[in-house]
């Protein structure tokens, strides 16, 4: 019905909204259908589509639709994440030692063994993430205060490229994608985005969009900044060793620095600032941070699981 809406200029088949929440409810939380409905109803919070009309972005039927699609997955989460910390320093503190186990991070695997055609796969997957990378985090500004406000601000000029449209992070991923012969238009490979992927971008849409869910986004934020530079010192190596090309590279290298910093700032003064005005907000922080670890951990197992029985993690394979 989403999709029907939107290609019709906002005429909804007839339908009872009772029955539309009890599909929401009993739909599968990690199910394609439900994914690809959230994260098309995300979409029109940014870019929107061409041919459907922008004032659908805050059309009450589909406002309502989502709240239900939400609720479904926020709830999934709490659900198997019941048992996970619920303070910050045991949250992030897995996080800020490097595993001795390796073995099911995605990054050590392209690092190690991966080959060129998993390295297209991979910029394709993220490419729903990083060309929209930095923006559902602007959304937390407005909602924060004093050091919080001010060190979120600063972290987020540095993703924008310090004034240099040249240095956004969401153009130098598009500058990666064209070093390894992909489309870099925005938003070119949802067609073939399986599930799991859907699903990383939509937690941040999710949380972005609720000011009730704002400590849930910093908790999103923190672990993105911890866990990037670790992990983009083994993507340079997997773009040199596969001799992606020097815009792959550098699209990583530019992380390794740039997070090891950004990193520091966004544990001592976003988290630290937030919490000094706002400490019953340490709870959702630690949510948002596990939440993150779930759906990152889901997607690296169906990439891994996919390539190494040979077959693409992509819903239709790229060409070799």
């Amino acid at each position: 019905s989403v999709l029907t809406a939107l290609c019709d200029s906002g005429r909804f088949p007839d339908s009872d909204p009772a029955a539309a929440s009890a599909t929401a409810a009993a739909a599968d939380p990690w199910g394609e259908d439900l994914q690809l409905a959230l994260y098309v109803l995300y979409e029109l919070h940014y870019r929107g589509f061409a041919g459907v009309p922008d004032d659908l972005e805050w059309d009450p039927r589909l406002i309502g639709l989502r709240g239900h699609l939400e609720s479904r997955m926020l709830g999934a989460l709490r659900a198997e994440l019941s048992g996970a910390p619920a303070d910050v320093d045991a949250a992030f503190g897995p996080l800020l030692e490097e595993p001795v186990d390796l073995s099911g991070s995605l990054s050590h695997y392209l690092a190690t063994e991966g080959e060129l055609w998993q390295l297209r796969e991979y910029a394709a997957l993220r490419s729903l993430y990083h060309l929209k990378e930095a923006d559902p985090h602007l959304w937390v500004v407005p909602r924060l205060t004093g050091r919080a406000k001010a060190a979120m601000v600063a972290v987020e000029y540095d993703e924008f490229g310090s004034g240099r449209s040249e240095r956004i992070h969401a153009r130098l991923f598009a500058d990666l994608m064209a070093d390894l012969g992909l489309d870099p238009a925005y938003g070119h490979y949802l067609e073939r985005a399986p599930a799991p992927v859907l699903a990383t971008v939509n937690l941040m849409s999710l949380f972005g969009l609720h000011r009730s869910l704002r400590g849930a986004l910093i908790g999103h934020f923190a672990s993105v900044e911890v866990t990037s530079s670790p992990g983009s010192r083994r993507l340079v190596r997997a773009m040199r060793r596969c001799g992606a090309g020097p815009a792959a590279e550098h699209f990583y290298a530019e992380h390794v620095e740039a997070d090891a910093v950004h990193e520091q700032v966004v544990r001592h003064e976003v988290i630290g600032g937030l919490l000094a005005v706002e400490p019953r907000l340490e709870a959702d922080v630690a949510f948002g941070c596990a939440a993150t670890g779930l759906l990152e951990d889901r997607l690296s197992a169906h990439v891994l699981r996919s390539w190494t029985a040979g077959e693409s993690a992509l819903r239709a394979p790229l060409s070799r």
